[in-house]
């Protein structure tokens, strides 16, 4: 195991007694307790980590957090394989496994970095003008190879063994960043009365104070005030959680993750918080920006700022010969830092004239200084070897193996955008800060543009108190000490617009988008920074243009002469850092993502041979094998039972809602298309709802139990929509109206027992009920009681026979179950699956969710004239359209095949007898089955054509079976239109 040459003897904030082993791309290592992965390559001496992702050129660590753009790896294997996280977010753990991405067949040498050979045809939109041609079939071939070259890291295959989270917590003050501003924030909140959760994504509480020297004054200051708020009772300190997203009604969303020592069995490995705040406070700092040269993406380029936090906190000496290119005196703290740790250090300086106090330190430690110059390029393939510097009476390499650039600091104005405030640039600083905030939402700190940490500090103590204030919380009591800091960036504004380089020049790392993509973007009129985003891919990688942003608007504004406030900045959106889907789904995964409901007859079904079928989430009989050993055998015998004798079939999937109110007739009758407002007390009625768009919504029955007590049922696979529309109405449109909305699907078992012989199967099962055709019309509905519980038996039907509903409290479903088919027996009684209620509803004509689609009309489903004399209900004015009431419009038919020993296949295409069989044609075939009553494949479809279709012949095409078939169009009802079964 390699010894880790780059660390330093002393300091840092690690624990040197404890050493971690961890691998490289399968090379063995060692680090430390409070390294991060990148920090112990760089102790290690690993320069490069990766290539980049469309000219795979070396890259090296670039920064030390979230903002980093090219240390990108896959940390775990099989199930724990997770790809594209930043090396310098991921805190270090014994026998952590990493491996560099973008890379075939080694880091070293990649076969794909002779893209780089063809840089001058992979320029910005390249793929929009390459791949278009030369046939309008082009993009067909090449999309396989462009799949196969695109992206970062490989996500794995295997299942993930680890548990995740989704929880809600709720807090007074949110105080998202531990660095000096929000730590004073959070100590003034909660000494002000106000429970307090301080988020900070780092491992470590304190910010930029980690970059400084682990001993001193803010070293000192930091343990004071981390010491307090841990012991502090109404404070929740939060490390490793990372506020993402930002939402109304003060929400934020965070992930928090798992310390990396080995967790419980069964504990959740990331966590999804939805964090419900009274009062938001973002402290979250400001992120260095780096200068734009020629090859500016060389292995041992890296921030500043960066350098300083894995000298001070690592204790990580990335380089021993350093150049430092800065704009401001910010810069000359890490050459000074780099020269007192022992490393040779240059620095070059844009500005003519730097202060007299940093020349007289950089020259007491031997830091040679180049004033009024910059970079221009850099020499080196893995590694930076060289820099060429250009300015007044110098233009010469410099050699060296480490650079690090800071022209100034941009706000994390992230979290502050994603409700919609924009960012406001301030000219003073150069940069943009946060926009005007909705109430409750305060921001403090280097966010806000303050450089000066006593000023931080200040600001933060004054803004926690106004959060305690804003939730009702007394006054805070003094601020902490202040800490006798230098600023961090004393003189103003700092960023310049980056000059035309010679040779290529990234402003996005990650994205490989160069100054010259942006010039030719605004050569080709893509001015507008959003088209310019999407036209260049900048900004759009897992760092989502941290580093980048702010270089390239002012790239952009100088091309078109414009103030950088002109250009304006890219939208922020969620999430702030990537987050994994597992955490984001939590426990909502297999079974736990689509639950799996049973009704209270599951157990049943099973034991009595029902091929269950997952039905939307619900299980359902498909079948029972006591009628046929398979489902194309089983039904038919089932259908025969129903029409000749008694069949038993379990509903209880119905939506059951209970609407109850003064105003629930009203209510109804606006809901529905059809009337319901004079419904008589103990009569049903089928009713069709629709959307607003004058579509069809869904359909169902709904009995009037009293004069302000009704029963909806609706289909099964739209209950949950049905609810929701209901209370969404009430809630918006008619809130004025006195109606409550309850969901009941629950508390009933539900079955129907239909044919011929159900009423005298019906009676004797439940002695002393009046089931005459006087008491229990057709669409009548009895209340009873069934061993102490509630019954209600509705007469409707949806086979085409005489059929009944009955509902009973679901506990005491199976038993009543159970005395139906006990009654039965003698008379034939079976129970049915889906599959024969599907087969038998087709035989009638009734149009269910195959034909209910979301595309269908009334008169498109042949129920125009239930709502001929109604109106004002939802939907009327809009089906109304021209367009909708066009007779060419495809209805609702019949098919019959017309070839012996053929059946029609649901999702043919219609075309009429020697058309060509191309596009759409005149309708399609939704439902299909083999009718035993017939004797022949039958199927419902929608057509277009002649206003009376009946008798004319078509051809079913179904093109990915390479099946055709003539069928002949008659009406949908193909079994007793008169209706003689349903009353018989």
């Amino acid at each position: 195991m390699n010894t880790p040459v780059h660390r330093l003897a002393t300091g840092g904030r690690i624990d040197r007694a404890q050493a971690l082993p961890f691998s490289f791309d399968g090379r063995p290592m060692q680090g430390l307790i409070g390294d991060t992965l990148a920090s112990a390559l760089l102790a290690n001496g690993v320069r490069l980590v990766g290539r980049s992702f469309k000219y795979h050129r070396p890259r090296g660590i670039y920064a030390a957090g979230a903002e980093e753009p090219n240390a990108l790896v896959s940390l775990g294997s099989g199930g724990r394989l997770e790809p594209n996280l930043p090396a310098t977010q991921l805190e270090l753990a014994h026998g952590m496994a990493a491996h560099s991405q973008n890379r075939w067949p080694s880091l070293a040498l990649d076969l794909q970095s002779v893209n780089g050979l063809f840089a001058p045809f992979l320029s910005a939109g390249f793929y929009y003008k390459t791949f278009m041609g030369p046939t309008r079939r082009s993009w067909m071939f090449y999309e396989h190879f462009i799949r196969k070259a695109a992206g970062l890291g490989r996500a794995g295959l295997a299942a993930d063994p680890d548990a995740y989270e989704v929880r809600h917590a709720f807090t007074d003050v949110a105080v998202v960043g531990a660095g000096p501003a929000g730590l004073a924030a959070a100590r003034a909140a909660a000494r002000g009365g106000a429970r307090v959760m301080l988020i900070e994504q780092d491992f470590l509480l304190g910010g930029q104070l980690l970059a400084a020297p682990s001993e001193g004054p803010a070293a000192q200051w930091l343990s004071g005030m981390t010491t307090e708020l841990a012991g502090t009772p109404n404070v929740r300190l939060m490390p490793r959680t990372t506020a993402f997203g930002a939402y109304d009604g003060h929400v934020l969303g965070l992930i928090q993750r798992q310390d990396p020592a080995p967790r419980a069995t069964g504990a959740p490995r990331q966590t999804v918080i939805l964090l419900h705040a009274q009062a938001i406070l973002y402290a979250t700092g400001a992120i260095e920006q780096p200068l734009v040269f020629a090859n500016n993406d060389r292995p041992g380029i890296m921030l500043a700022s960066a350098i300083r936090a894995y000298l001070h906190r690592y204790a990580v000496l990335p380089g021993h010969h350093a150049l430092i290119h800065t704009t401001h005196d910010g810069g000359w703290d890490t050459a000074i830092d780099l020269a007192a740790a022992g490393a040779e250090v240059a620095l070059v300086d844009t500005r003519p004239e730097p202060g007299r106090q940093r020349r007289a330190q950089a020259q007491a430690l031997g830091i040679q200084v180049y004033a009024g110059a910059r970079l221009t390029d850099v020499r080196g393939s893995r590694g930076v070897k060289a820099a060429r510097i250009e300015g007044p009476g110098i233009r010469a390499w410099h050699a060296c193996d480490l650079i690090g650039l800071s022209a100034g600091w941009s706000p994390a104005v992230h979290l502050t955008s994603h409700q919609g405030s924009k960012p406001v640039f301030d000219a003073a600083l150069d940069a943009f800060v946060p926009g005007v905030q909705p109430a409750g939402v305060f921001t403090a700190g280097a966010i806000t543009g303050q450089c000066c940490t006593r000023q931080i500090v200040q600001a933060g103590h004054d803004a926690g108190t106004l959060a305690a204030a804003y939730c009702g919380q007394r006054a805070a009591a003094e601020p902490p000490p202040l800490p006798d800091l230098p600023p961090r960036q004393p003189d103003g504004a700092t960023h310049q617009a980056p000059p035309t380089p010679r040779g290529k020049a990234f402003v996005d790392l990650q994205m490989d988008v160069t100054a010259a993509d942006i010039a030719l973007a605004h050569r080709e009129g893509y001015e507008s920074v959003e088209h310019l985003k999407r036209y260049t891919t900048l900004g759009m990688g897992t760092d989502q243009g941290k580093t980048s942003n702010f270089a390239a608007l002012s790239a952009m504004a100088a091309l078109r002469g414009a103030a950088v406030p002109a250009v304006g900045t890219t939208t922020f959106r969620p999430p702030y850092t990537p987050v994994a889907i597992g955490a984001l789904a939590g426990r909502a995964v297999g079974q736990h993502y689509k639950p799996v409901r049973r009704t209270p007859l599951h157990d049943w079904h099973l034991s009595h041979g029902a091929d269950m079928l997952e039905v939307g989430w619900w299980m359902r009989p498909w079948y029972y094998r006591t009628a046929g050993p398979d489902a194309d055998t089983a039904y038919i015998q089932e259908m025969r039972i129903v029409r000749e004798a008694a069949g038993l079939m379990d509903i209880s999937t119905l939506g059951k809602i209970a609407v109850q109110g003064p105003d629930a007739a009203l209510f109804l009758n606006r809901v529905y298309a059809n009337a319901f407002a004079k419904l008589p007390v103990g009569r049903a009625r089928y009713g069709v709802m629709l959307r607003d768009d004058g579509v069809v919504f869904d359909d169902g029955t709904t009995s009037r139990l009293s004069e302000q007590d009704f029963f909806m049922t609706t289909s099964t696979a739209k209950a949950a929509e049905v609810q929701s529309w209901l209370e969404f109405l009430l809630d918006t449109a008619w809130p004025d109206l006195r109606v409550a909305i309850t969901s009941v699907s629950d508390e009933w078992a539900a079955m129907s027992i239909a044919g011929p012989r159900s009423r005298i199967i019906l009676a004797d099962a439940f002695q002393g009920l009046n089931l005459s055709d006087d008491a229990l019309p057709h669409m009548g509905v009895l209340e009873s009681e069934f061993n102490g519980k509630p019954m209600r038996i509705m007469r409707l039907s949806y086979s085409g026979e005489r059929a009944y509903e009955l509902y009973v409290a679901a506990s005491a479903g199976e038993a009543a179950w159970c005395a139906l088919l006990d009654k039965g027996e003698p008379h034939g009684l079976k129970p049915y699956g889906t599959e024969a209620l599907g087969a038998l509803r087709i035989e009638k004509g009734h149009a269910a969710g195959p034909e209910i689609d979301g595309r269908t009309t009334l008169d498109d489903l042949g129920m125009g004239r239930m709502v001929a004399k109604q109106s004002g209900f939802v939907g009327d004015v809009l089906r109304r359209r021209p367009a909708l009431q066009d007779q060419a419009r495809q209805r609702l038919v019949g098919l019959e095949c017309l070839e012996a020993g053929r059946r029609l296949t649901g999702g043919a295409i219609l075309f009429g007898p020697g058309e060509a069989h191309r596009g759409h044609g005149r309708g399609r075939i939704t439902s299909v089955t083999w009718s035993p009553s017939l004797g022949k494949s039958i199927g419902l479809g929608l057509l277009s054509g002649a206003e009376e279709p009946a008798g004319q012949e078509v051809v079913a095409v179904h093109t990915i079976k390479g099946d055709s078939v003539r069928a002949r169009v008659v009406s949908p009802v193909f079994l007793d239109p008169e209706g003689s079964r349903l009353h018989a």
